[in-house]
């Protein structure tokens, strides 16, 4: 059994930075809401408490009982994390007479305390809190401040036990890795053994333990975890997979095509299912966004229903779930509230009897393609940019037509293929195109038209949580913009999304 820091989430927005830290260690952690504590087992090797939106004075406060854990396991208390532990214990927070937000720098460090050993005098933080911890109590001890914050960071006396008021996880904490490096390795002791060939080797012998000679089903869908899913499987249990790609009449230009030739060099089972037909029927008139994701997923599952019947024997379904969609479809009543329902979490039809098994529900989005490498799969596959599940559907503002599709597939392929000839793919996390429901007036040659306008977008992220629009050059967007008028009967205007996540989402739909 692997060791692993437990990170308790008071809600903070910050939560799963502080997981994708630990994790760039080679250091496994899981995190769970404060909700739902877990019992203390002999693979925990510390304990992570997270901030919050939450005051430490408010009645509706999180106040859990941590006692299972005081003295037996390291504890790091982060910004409402590190409050909470200082107010139970006797000390004093009130709300901060100056704004406590933003950058802010380390004037004292304690070089003799573990946790911030090597960090250097003016290190830069980040500050989020609208209360501060005025007063310690008696059995505590500074080992950090700011010019503004006396308590920037603490210890109790005696224990491995610990507070600070700003952030380590985030990129404006310069030196926050080497905080939390200093209180996983050198207080909690780990060995730092996540690694992607660890995890292969693991998961590999787990999937043959668990399903032996029974058969599995996978759905693939041509993205990078459906397609790592189903290597880690076929090293497992080799020709007892059957892997069914449906064609929803959603994907990109020629996608179905080159997706079962990709296939077909990994030496996977695949089964094609072209279903256009009875996607676009079910789509007919709809424009509500919802409407058109639950009749996309309905019809998917009565597909995938009818041809994993015909597997004989089956008792296995695969998913390509990973960590995020794990976390973010939780429903605890706690602090997280759900995001987004996602396709692949929670379960399946009552009328379908498999048993799920998921090979990546534990990694975030960059381990999965660090896993794919150490697999050997290619750099093409694995840098492939993240497509919704809904494809081309919620990309399509209103009601979806097989004509409206073709529209879109032919800009969507113009912008997608100009970033592969300009070199600006790899630089691009996501990017697509949005067919707007807005014709605008234009002029070819002597004519006037009254055409359709399509919107371009381009985003840089790590794991999709939060995203910042590329600044992709004028000279590229010009000619993109060019060919696409030029080239795609029906759309005379093009313009480009310059919005953030948050506030915006990736997605139109």
């Amino acid at each position: 059994m692997e060791e692993m820091i437990l990170i308790l989430d008071f809600g903070s927005q910050y939560t799963q930075l502080i997981a994708r830290r630990l994790r760039e260690l080679n250091v496994y952690c899981e995190i769970h809401p404060y909700t739902n504590i877990p019992a203390i087992e002999d693979n925990m090797i510390g304990v992570i408490l997270s901030g919050s939106p939450f005051s430490v004075r408010s009645e509706d406060a999180p106040n859990p009982d941590l006692s299972q854990f005081r003295n037996k396991l390291p504890l790091l208390g982060v910004c409402y994390g590190a409050q909470f532990l200082a107010q139970k214990n006797g000390g004093s927070v009130m709300p901060s007479e100056t704004r406590e937000y933003g950058r802010a720098n380390l004037a004292y460090i304690n070089q003799d305390c573990e946790l911030v050993k090597g960090m250097t005098d003016g290190s830069q933080v980040w500050m989020s809190h609208g209360d501060t911890i005025k007063e310690l109590p008696s059995n505590f001890e500074i080992i950090s401040s700011t010019n503004d914050v006396e308590v920037a960071g603490y210890q109790v006396k005696g224990e491995r036990t610990y507070g600070i008021q700003f952030h380590p996880e985030v990129y404006h904490s310069s030196e926050g890795s080497t905080l939390l490096k200093n209180f996983v390795v050198d207080i909690c002791g780990s060995k730092q053994d996540w690694t992607p060939d660890a995890f292969v080797e693991t998961t590999i012998a787990e999937l043959q333990e668990k399903i032996g000679d029974e058969k599995v089903i996978l759905g693939l869908s041509g993205g990078v975890d459906s397609s790592v899913s189903a290597m880690l499987l076929h090293k497992a249990i080799g020709k007892n997979l059957y892997c069914i790609f449906v064609d929803n009449g959603l994907l990109r230009k020629n996608e179905f095509e080159q997706v079962l030739k990709d296939y077909e060099h990994l030496g996977l089972n695949v089964k094609g299912v072209n279903a256009s037909e009875l996607f676009y029927a079910e789509l007919a008139g709809l424009t509500d966004p919802e409407l058109k994701r639950k009749a996309i997923g309905k019809v998917f599952v009565d597909v995938f229903d009818i041809e994993s019947k015909k597997v004989e024997g089956a008792t296995w379904l695969a998913q390509g779930t990973i960590y995020p969609d794990v976390i973010e479809s939780i429903s605890t009543g706690g602090p997280s509230q759900t995001i987004k329902s996602h396709h692949n979490v929670g379960g399946l039809p009552d009328y379908m009897k498999l048993k799920v098994v998921e090979p990546l529900r534990a990694l975030f989005k960059d381990e999965v393609r660090r896993v794919g490498k150490s697999i050997g799969m290619s750099p093409a596959l694995l840098g492939r940019h993240p497509f919704p599940g809904p494809g081309l559907g919620i990309r399509i503002l209103g009601d979806v037509t097989a004509e409206k599709v073709r529209i879109l597939q032919e800009v969507d392929h113009i912008f997608i293929q100009g970033l592969r000839d300009s070199n600006l793919y790899d630089d691009v996390w996501q990017a697509g195109v949005m067919l707007l429901p807005v014709q605008s007036v234009g002029v070819m040659g002597d004519e006037r038209t009254y055409e359709n306008a399509v919107a371009l977008r381009a985003v840089s992220s790590t794991d999709g949580m939060t995203a910042d629009w590329c600044h992709l050059p004028y000279e590229f967007l010009a000619k993109v913009s060019n060919d696409i008028i030029n080239k795609v009967k029906g759309i005379n205007r093009v313009t480009y999304d310059i919005s953030s996540k948050p506030p915006a989402t990736i997605e139109w739909e």
